[in-house]
């Protein structure tokens, strides 16, 4: 939800991405401005091709080559070195892909600890923490499975819980439940929904499905290289 007067949790201003193709010029981002508050869940919403998951990436800080301004927490990520916009992805952010791309030698309750440990945490804190995600997600039955024994839903659903494993401000989701059939799709949806909500984070969610988007906070659209806001 929108906690109006606090600051931006993210502040895009004039962010742009331009790619050689073929000789070509081809201008995916034109200068998009974005303000996300914090606890709020926006929806990206355009086409396959859009754009959608090059901005994502902007606003994950995992690719260079954007001009304009991508500010985090407060923090302007497009003036600090690669080390504090690492450090700055570690503390602030989440991240659920269309695949779950979870680590198949790993159970699930590994696969939730395993960043956690990464950032420095306690290993029974760890484990308290993915058993209680996992929980909160229906797999409390599923903690010792690996990802081969789980269904595509249940291993989405381990992706989200690695995602919000260490309490993230911001949750990037592209295309979340497009790999997904119709029903498992909104049964993930509302289950990642819910759970952000609960623990308090943003989230950026990238998605082609207009009946998805509307059950978020609110709906951006991107086109030709902009975002169109309030739609």
């Amino acid at each position: 939800m929108n906690r109006t007067g606090a600051a931006p949790i993210v502040r895009l201003r004039g962010l742009t991405r331009s790619f050689e193709q073929g000789g070509e010029r081809i201008d995916v981002l034109r200068g998009v401005d974005l303000d996300i508050q914090p606890g709020e869940i926006v929806a990206l919403l355009g086409p396959s091709g859009s754009g959608k998951s090059t901005m994502l990436q902007a606003v994950g800080l995992l690719e260079g080559g954007f001009g304009g301004q991508i500010e985090i927490a407060g923090t302007p990520a497009h003036e600090v070195a690669s080390d504090a916009r690492t450090t700055l992805r570690r503390d602030h952010l989440g991240f659920v892909y269309q695949f779950h791309h979870l680590l198949p030698d790993f159970t699930a309750q590994e696969n939730v600890v395993l960043p956690q440990l990464v950032a420095g945490r306690p290993r029974a804190e760890c484990d308290a923490r993915a058993r209680e995600l996992l929980a909160a997600l229906g797999l409390e039955h599923r903690l010792t499975h690996r990802p081969s024994q789980l269904s595509g839903g249940e291993q989405q659903r381990v992706a989200v819980a690695r995602a919000l494993a260490n309490k993230p401000t911001l949750v990037l989701a592209d295309e979340p439940t497009g790999n997904l059939d119709e029903h498992t799709a909104d049964k993930v949806l509302a289950q990642f929904l819910e759970l952000v909500r609960e623990e308090g984070s943003a989230a950026l969610v990238a998605t082609h499905n207009e009946r998805l988007a509307a059950r978020m906070d609110r709906v951006v659209r991107l086109h030709d290289g902009l975002l169109e806001q309030g739609l």
